[in-house]
């Protein structure tokens, strides 16, 4: 195995003729095998070159180190780490980075995508109104501020993260990793081992009840969850090196984050799961004490029991059919809001949407696991 490294240089935006190529590419990501359970226990949290095969960022020599005029800073942005490269700012400065460049794209409107289309596929003067139409429409709808489908009286319960939540609390940090801000969880960031799995699409709706309801724009949320042998990346024996079905997503305009995963399995003890952990923006999402919300979603029995026929998952029916929600040590007080809405089928994949109500206003309060079995290796609370 591979050890987890960052990734080398922060994203730019390709000029035009660049984006032509990409466009003409599709690329198949080598699958690697699944491990075998077995976790090692790590301890409990309680508290819920010149030469890189990228283009030099601007402002670089040729040696791909700043120059001394603009030493400490990137585009007018100061720097976490000024004594290391751009690339290796970490996470946040990327997506801060990202972010800045999204906004300043967003200047030159829907003329400058039509524009960029039209030069990589030649459209005609028809279609390339047509685009114009479309673009102009979906801009008007994007502007439009979206109205709460429901009031919340109460946010969602703050849960325990478990001794697996690779968010630095305990040594393992996925947050750190350069790249880790991604939809589609399937993979271990920069390659490795992907898994394969009943197909889920999770979109959460993340709610600020202190704005009326409304969306948490530029909230950061970190998404995880064991494999279809129980297995959590990072921590599992035979998969520390891996960093699969972790990610981070930014709440849009909309107040929603989707993630591209697979189904959990079901391990001895605990009630199939996802967990995850909302910031308050991108910057603070390197330091797990700065979550507003950590928590659990949990998995609908009817569709649990459907996917667990699959033979990708060998154990999780055995394991589902010895625990109950109201035994789980976690869910047992009450699942009502974290159960999520599900449609699709396990040959078409699984939709699961689910609303997150937060009160900004209120300190989290700091969620211990139930005591009780449970987990992979017999940890408790997971």
């Amino acid at each position: 195995m591979n050890p987890i490294r960052r990734r080398r240089g922060i994203r730019t935006y390709p000029a035009t003729s660049e984006t032509c190529v990409m466009q003409s590419q599709n690329t198949d990501r080598d699958h690697a095998g699944r491990h075998h359970p077995g976790h090692r226990d790590t301890g409990h949290r309680d508290t819920g070159g010149p030469d890189t095969g990228h283009p030099r960022d601007e402002g670089h020599d040729a040696s791909g180190a700043l120059p001394a005029t603009a030493a400490g800073t990137f585009e007018g942005r100061v720097l976490d780490r000024p004594h290391e490269d751009v690339e290796d700012q970490g996470l946040a400065f990327d997506l801060g980075t990202l972010i800045d460049r999204r906004r300043a794209l967003g200047i030159f409107g829907a003329g400058a995508s039509v524009f960029a289309l039209a030069a990589c596929t030649g459209t005609t003067t028809s279609s390339s109104s047509s685009s114009a139409s479309a673009t102009a429409s979906a801009s008007e709808t994007a502007s439009a501020t979206p109205s709460p489908s429901k009031t919340y009286d109460e946010e969602m319960p703050q849960e325990t993260a478990g001794p697996y939540p690779g968010d630095g609390s305990n040594g393992a940090d996925a947050l750190d990793v350069s790249g880790v801000e991604r939809s589609n969880i399937t993979a271990s960031i920069d390659g490795g081992a992907a898994v394969d799995g009943v197909a889920m699409t999770l979109t959460m709706n993340i709610v600020d009840m202190v704005k009326d309801n409304g969306p948490m724009t530029g909230a950061a949320v970190y998404v995880w969850h064991c494999d279809p042998d129980g297995n959590y990346s990072m921590y599992s024996e035979g998969v520390e090196d891996e960093t699969y079905l972790r990610g981070v997503q930014v709440v849009g305009d909309d107040g929603k984050v989707t993630f591209t995963s697979i189904v959990p399995g079901c391990y001895a003890g605990r009630w199939p799961h996802i967990h995850f952990e909302v910031f308050p923006d991108i910057g603070s999402i390197t330091d797990a004490t700065n979550a507003v919300l950590t928590s659990q979603i949990a998995i609908p029995q009817a569709m649990a029991t459907a996917v667990y026929k699959d033979s990708r998952y060998p154990d999780s029916a055995t394991n589902m059919s010895q625990v109950t929600l109201e035994t789980d040590n976690v869910f047992s007080d009450g699942v009502d809001m974290q159960m999520p809405k599900v449609s699709g089928s396990v040959a078409k994949g699984y939709t699961v949407t689910i609303d997150v109500p937060i009160d900004t206003s209120t300190e989290p309060t700091a969620a211990a696991a139930p005591g009780g079995a449970g987990g992979p290796g017999g940890v408790p609370g997971q």
